[in-house]
């Protein structure tokens, strides 16, 4: 699908950008469409950079989603993909579900994860750690898909509003053990310990998030 829609932008001269990428089939025609000068580009999900359907056996309700996850061979061809910049952009596909919903047989439960708590801290600990991906590209990955759609991107400049994230690079925790800012519980690394951790959030000039343990020493 992604190799047929690719073809038809090309033809028509069109613009087309292909969310959640799952496997390498799909990164191979992106790099394809690329190489024909065709206007594409690609996201991709921290679940699918660091999951695999390995994940789905414990049948938890939380693993399903659309698209699926996929084998360890796909997982890696993302990663390269996303590191070499044929995937252009990191996006969560955030997709909250009540409790309710998901706590069915694992054939009756919705798609979709919540990634938005976690996606810095999980890519961060099994990318950048492992040495699969630089600081840097992770970074610029997850702060880019702005451009692809004629938004002006966060910047640092004298006389702009300011666009800051503060990360503690070194702290440790578990993902979901105490709670989640989030309304919805369906966290794919729930569980897991993570290395990294958003500490506040600025937006536009606005304080938009600050994590609960720096609101608590009074920062």
């Amino acid at each position: 699908m992604v190799a047929r829609d690719a073809e038809l932008a090309g033809y028509e001269g069109a613009r087309v950008h292909f969310q959640h990428l799952s496997c390498a089939a799909s990164a191979e025609a992106v790099a394809a469409a690329k190489a024909h000068g065709w206007r594409v580009s690609a996201e991709v999900t921290p679940h699918h950079l660091l999951l695999t359907d390995e994940a789905v056996r414990g049948m938890n309700t939380s693993m399903k989603m659309h698209p699926p996850l996929t084998g360890e061979d796909d997982r890696a061809a993302l990663v390269q993909a996303l590191r070499e910049g044929t995937i252009d952009c990191v996006a969560t596909d955030h997709a909250p579900h009540a409790r309710e919903e998901k706590e069915v047989p694992f054939e009756q439960a919705p798609m979709g994860t919540t990634g938005l708590e976690t996606a810095f801290a999980a890519l961060y600990t099994g990318l950048v750690l492992t040495g699969a991906l630089e600081l840097g590209v992770l970074v610029q990955r997850m702060g880019e898909g702005a451009a692809l759609f004629g938004l002006e991107p966060a910047s640092i400049a004298r006389d702009r509003p300011a666009e800051l994230v503060l990360v503690d690079l070194e702290e440790q925790w578990t993902a979901g053990e105490h709670g989640w800012r989030s309304r919805s519980e369906n966290c794919c690394f729930s569980g897991r310990r993570l290395q990294g951790r958003i500490q506040l959030t600025l937006a536009a000039g606005r304080l938009v998030h600050r994590d609960r343990a720096l609101a608590l020493a009074g920062a």
